[in-house]
């Protein structure tokens, strides 16, 4: 048993009591009909002996009765076991969205989220019609192809050998075109998820295309994409338009010899023109499963190559877990004091040293900054702290608990996140300011009443509320997808109070406020010193204005602490702070003249 199947076999054995009894309507269906040319063996044979009334009724009501409950079974049959193949597929979407999830940001560096968005759809669509209809029509061939050949063989054995002469023959054409067909799906499939790269980024930078007036070069790129992926399709056609063709010509060849010899055979009177008949109507049941099995053999081959495409994320261990939580971690106090020692990090498959020894102190309640030019490390050493990439192990401590010994949900919990670039879900005000709310929602404590007053209040500190009220629904107003309809600045303030109404131990912002105006940012931050009285503060600016209140300042170069102090006191010392300082206050001066 190859590793994709072993794979596979755990979701399908949840649902094995379905499937036992989809093989049972599947039986029943196959059974009854193969009766139906026996019941007409026997009708033609009696009604050549003399025709009556009672003799048509009788063999009418029995075929009528074979067909309706054959019906019924193969209603069940498909309703049972194509049902529990869309429940694979639900649980198979469920855990492969999970997997995305839970993989590190290092892992979508190097991937498309189109190609991803194709394994999670036309992929795993390709593995439930291996799991349903496959196996489905492949028992129900199975049995109509070697009980079939039994009944025929009990008519006339020499017939049923004759007629059995160009199945080798369908053999090797279903194994070498079954080959060929697997090779080219997989190149469909890549190719697939090439073409739902290409729209996916278009469609997300739209506003960047239109800008430099590149519709024309966007559609261009879709339209080379998609010639390849037709031109693709039309191979495996190819393949396709010979495969069953070929099946039928062999199999048509083993009709042509039954109905010559076995005709001389009913001429001299060997075989009865019943079981004539019958033969024959069993030999064209042999035709479906061949064309079937070459039809099962296609969708096998695809589902096969998906599933493996699939398999290549499900088993993507991730990076960052839990691996070494200890009860101490578990215990943590996250309120407590935040150090890093003698942190040095690379990121993977980088020889690029991003922070050079560094260490510091974060004591609790604090509001410390960190200032630096492009590329000095700020964003990489607090994206360490909710273990968004992974630090080396003893290097950063909360209570005196390394990190990596803290549960990823507890840890992350506790932290309020404002990243450089605020993503915004295609949602409601409100319902984008709540996302921070740990899945809470609505229940008996948190009343809806309650859960808007909290939202309120959230956007009151990063200074939304006002815009707010201008909008057409207030904070019920939809902001389109990644929050098209706002402004830089409300973006970043509505992932302002997104933290904010978290109600965080430790409250992170990235250079939130860059693409606010300074009198804002002022209103805000006098805003947000109450919510910062409260909690550990970590400030990320390029603006000296946003950190010069924070309690203690940390100036990064090149990957290394190369100044730490109070506002006063890096001014006075007349480094790159106060360098960095002056240079601002001379483009304001220009500014203002």
């Amino acid at each position: 048993m190859s590793p994709a199947v072993r794979r596979l076999l755990p979701y399908v054995n949840r649902y094995r009591r379905a499937f036992a009894v989809g093989l049972m309507c599947v039986l029943a269906t196959t059974s009854f009909q193969l009766l139906s040319p026996w019941i007409l063996k026997y009708a033609i044979d009696d009604l050549k002996l003399g025709v009556t009334q009672q003799k048509l009724a009788m063999y009418a009501g029995l075929l009528l009765g074979v067909t309706l409950l054959r019906g019924v079974f193969l209603f069940l049959m498909r309703r049972i076991i194509i049902g529990a193949s869309r429940d694979i597929e639900f649980d198979i979407r469920n855990d492969f969205f999970a997997r995305l999830e839970q993989l590190p940001l290092g892992y979508y560096h190097g991937r498309r989220t189109g190609d991803l968005m194709s394994r999670a759809t036309n992929d795993l669509n390709a593995v439930r019609m291996m799991i349903g209809p496959a196996i489905m029509y492949s028992a129900n061939t199975i049995l109509v192809f070697f009980v079939a050949i039994m009944l025929m063989a009990t008519i006339d054995t020499k017939l049923t050998l004759l007629a059995l002469i160009p199945l080798p023959f369908v053999s090797v054409s279903v194994r070498y075109f079954g080959s060929a067909i697997h090779r080219r799906f997989e190149a469909i499939q890549a190719q697939l998820s090439e073409i739902s790269a290409v729209v996916q980024e278009a469609l997300a930078g739209v506003r960047v295309v239109r800008a430099y007036r590149q519709e024309t070069h966007e559609i261009a790129r879709f339209r080379t994409a998609n010639e390849e992926y037709l031109r693709r399709n039309r191979v495996l056609i190819r393949l396709q338009g010979a495969f069953f063709p070929s099946m039928t010509l062999f199999l048509g060849l083993g009709s042509l010899l039954v109905l010559w010899l076995g005709g001389r055979d009913v001429i001299r009177g060997q075989i009865t023109l019943g079981e004539f008949v019958a033969f024959n109507g069993y030999l064209v049941m042999l035709s479906w499963p061949m064309i079937a099995f070459g039809w099962v053999t296609n969708i096998l081959q695809r589902g096969f190559a998906s599933w493996r495409r699939m398999l290549e994320v499900l088993d993507q261990q991730p990076a960052i877990n839990d691996a070494r939580v200890t009860p101490a971690g578990r215990a943590a106090d996250l309120q407590g004091t935040i150090e890093m020692r003698d942190l040095v990090f690379a990121y993977p498959g980088t020889d690029r040293i991003v922070l050079d020894h560094v260490s510091l102190r974060i004591d609790p309640g604090h509001t410390v900054a960190f200032v630096g030019g492009t590329g000095s490390g700020k964003s990489t050493l607090i994206n360490l702290l909710p273990r968004l990439h992974e630090p080396p192990a003893g290097t950063i401590f909360i209570g005196g608990v390394d990190i990596r010994e803290i549960p990823l949900e507890r840890l992350r919990g506790a932290i309020g996140f404002v990243p450089q670039e605020p993503f915004l879900f295609s949602d409601t005000i409100a319902e984008n300011v709540a996302f921070s709310d740990h899945g809470h929602g609505t229940t008996q404590k948190n009343t809806e009443y309650e859960r808007g007053a909290r939202i309120a209040a959230a956007a009151a500190v990063a200074r939304l509320d006002k815009d707010v009220q201008d909008f057409p629904r207030g904070y019920e107003t939809t902001v389109g997808e990644r929050g098209i309809t706002l402004s830089g600045g409300q973006k970043q303030r509505t992932a302002l109070a997104r933290a904010v109404m978290a109600d965080p131990e430790i409250l992170i912002l990235d250079d939130a406020l860059s693409a606010v105006d300074t009198y804002t940012e002022e209103e805000i931050l006098s805003r947000l010193r109450g919510v910062m009285r409260q909690r550990t503060s970590i400030i990320v600016s390029h603006r000296i204005s946003t950190v010069r209140e924070a309690d203690q300042i940390f100036v990064l170069d090149n990957g290394r602490v190369a100044e730490r102090g109070s506002h006063d006191q890096l001014v006075a010392r007349g480094g790159l702070y106060a360098a960095l300082y002056r240079k601002q206050l001379l483009e304001e001066e220009l500014q203002a003249s």
